[in-house]
């Protein structure tokens, strides 16, 4: 199959590595990093415009096209690749609304009868100082709209609420939600508007420190299966029959009812909390760095399932065939990271580290030049390590850590270790 992918991080890098390994496919990515163009054909072209990329997926014959980042969703690229006949990986411009803004989620979620907090939408910095007076912390603000990962914050802070607050409403409104306690686990789900089609949950850590210390950033590792499922659930499956039936499906039945088929890639944001799982936000794609760790554990079919997913076939598709296997990613960011990262440093040691047993390392932001490989983002590398168990995977993901150096670089040392 000829296939487009659009982005430029490790969440596009994961998805073209998955599909390298089923054989059979001819891949171009679009802009792609300096790791993804070692690989396979890049081209450059600004990917929130749906007339340029509908041009390049007719000039180039593509047989379908993946959507990674969210913001050529929101921008409409997947309508536009629709009314030119290009089967797409990815919702329309009004599906992708479920992630593009926070409170047309809560409204999707409140028709499907989806278990969720409570919350209040606060467009004033006096409607943000009412909603804290009216609730204890610890309190949960998220910036309505898109924000690449760092609009949430979750504080005791009355200050710390107050500023986040002054930072983002210039931007729309805040999300004052309630507060949910218990671990979060990803489920993501393919769909074709109809059917869906679980992936394996996935745990991922936002927190830039050890400890889940520190701000928010877009994700400093992840890891899959979660084992502690079983004991909560019986087993991981009991967990992702139990979603399908209370979040997914409810939830794309409402889309299609309101007249906004959603076909693609359903992130299932999830709280276990002593009350049940609930939903803490949904996202209209992959997530990072969760997919890193979830589609190496694939063996066969992700191809035909994003294609199926597309085309609304999904139910006549063949079944997703898994390994018995584990994995670990670890985000070595650069140093200013989530703030100001300072860029332009130097890479070292990525092809020792590849030639470590059970490690791939997929690039986030790099760029390749006379200096060799450079660091040109916040979040740089994504070490995985894969293996029979997570501590094994673990095991691996870091000895692939040790072998890279990036001067200030920062990672977490604790990625899946109570797991």
């Amino acid at each position: 199959m000829r296939i487009l992918v659009l982005g430029s991080g490790a969440r596009e890098h994961a998805i073209i590595t998955a599909l390298l390994a089923e054989g059979g496919h001819e891949i171009t990515a679009a802009p792609g990093n300096a790791g993804i163009a070692a690989e396979v054909e890049t081209v450059r072209l600004d990917i929130k415009s749906p007339e340029l990329v509908a041009e390049l997926a007719v000039d180039g014959g593509f047989e379908l096209v993946v959507i990674g980042p969210e913001a050529p969703l929101v921008a409409g690229v997947a309508d536009e690749l629709e009314r030119v006949g290009v089967p797409v990986f990815g919702p329309t411009k009004a599906a992708a609304r479920i992630e593009g803004s926070k409170s047309f989620a809560k409204e999707v979620m409140a028709r499907a009868g989806v278990p969720t907090g409570t919350d209040t939408t606060a467009s004033t910095l006096d409607d943000v100082r009412a909603a804290l007076d009216a609730s204890a912390p610890p309190w949960v603000l998220k910036a309505d709209g898109l924000a690449a990962g760092k609009g949430v914050i979750v504080t005791d802070d009355r200050a710390a609420a107050e500023a986040h607050a002054e930072a983002f409403l210039p931007d729309g409104p805040l999300l004052i939600e309630e507060y949910l306690a218990g671990p979060e686990v990803s489920l993501f789900v393919l769909t074709d508007g109809t059917d869906v089609v679980p992936l394996a949950p996935a745990q991922d850590f936002k927190r830039l420190g050890n400890g889940d210390s520190g701000p928010n950033t877009g994700g400093m590792g992840a890891y899959s299966p979660l084992p502690w499922l079983a004991e909560r659930f019986g087993s991981e499956q009991a967990f992702v029959d139990e979603v399908v039936e209370t979040v997914a499906l409810p939830t794309i039945r409402t889309m299609a009812e309101a007249g906004t088929p959603f076909r693609g890639l359903l992130y299932c944001g999830l709280i276990v909390t002593d009350a049940g799982v609930k939903v803490i936000e949904f996202n209209a794609r992959f997530g990072d760095p969760e997919t890193q760790v979830v589609l190496p554990r694939i063996e066969s079919g992700f191809a035909d399932a994003l294609l199926a997913a597309a085309n609304g076939s999904l139910a006549s598709a063949a079944p997703l065939e898994w390994r018995d296997s584990a994995a670990v990613a670890v985000v070595l960011a650069s140093e200013g990271y989530p703030g100001d990262p300072i860029t332009g440093r130097p890479i070292h040691g990525v092809d020792e580290a590849e030639r470590l047993e059970g490690v791939r390392v997929l690039h986030a932001a790099t760029g390749a030049g006379e200096q060799g490989l450079t660091a040109t983002g916040g979040r740089v590398l994504n070490v995985v390590g894969t293996g029979a168990t997570l501590a094994e995977a673990r095991e691996r993901a870091y000895a692939g850590l040790a072998a890279i150096s990036l001067e200030g670089g920062q990672a977490r040392t604790d990625i899946g270790a109570k797991a």
